[in-house]
């Protein structure tokens, strides 16, 4: 019996690239980086494309085809698609366009919590990210214009124009909240805290009974 798998960015660039074409675990890894999609999937540790690739083979939307053998290299074990492969990339993509919400990443929860800095300290933090986010900004216009001058359709880098659209929302965000800083209409300070905390505070049982 198949073991059912969770959706993943990463799962789907697997099994999209099977989908293409038989091929090796290496060689998956290459066309993830050769195809910059190592810039919108998380491909940082080396095992996570074979862990992944055991994944889909216990699930059975890969399964092998042969295993060859090149020259002095070691075996490769080559994959192509199950007979659910197709239909379950196809249902993760329609899932994946619609679903909002279920991402949780850290940068809105440090915000949600930075009144336990200073408010000169975020400050310099929020002008660091901007710095980044501008470098990012600048990185994803060079690839985009590279890909372009080398003929690549625009309709494969659809992806990193959401992700420049996202990075400048950010950054304006950031931005934005930096001058609030400057200009007093963002500050907070211990005792302020303590107001807001006690202002917001539920009484206790002692409290309402008495």
């Amino acid at each position: 019996m198949a073991t059912p798998i969770r959706r993943s960015p990463l799962a789907l660039t697997v099994l999209c690239l099977v989908i293409e074409a038989p091929v090796h675990a290496y060689r998956i890894q290459q066309l993830i980086k050769e195809r910059g999609k190592d810039r919108v999937v998380n491909v940082r540790q080396r095992a996570s494309v074979y862990q992944t690739i055991e994944r889909l083979l216990k699930a059975g939307l890969i399964k092998v085809k042969e295993t060859e053998r090149a020259d002095n290299r070691p075996e490769r074990t080559i994959y192509e698609i199950g007979p659910e492969g197709l239909a379950t990339a196809r249902a993760w993509l329609r899932e994946m366009f619609t679903a909002t919400g279920t991402e949780f990443p850290e940068f809105p929860a440090a915000v949600a919590f930075m009144p336990l800095l200073e408010p000169g300290e975020i400050r310099a933090l929020l002008e660091m990210r901007a710095t980044t986010l501008a470098e990012l900004v600048a990185e994803t216009d060079t690839v985009t214009a590279e890909a372009l001058a080398a003929g690549v359709p625009r309709l494969f880098l659809l992806e990193e124009e959401y992700q420049r659209a996202t990075l400048i929302a950010q950054l304006d965000w950031v931005r934005a909240t930096v001058a609030e800083l400057d200009d007093g209409r963002i500050t907070w300070d211990q005792e302020w805290l303590r107001g807001i905390g006690d202002s917001f505070s539920t009484p206790t049982d002692e409290g309402e009974s008495s």
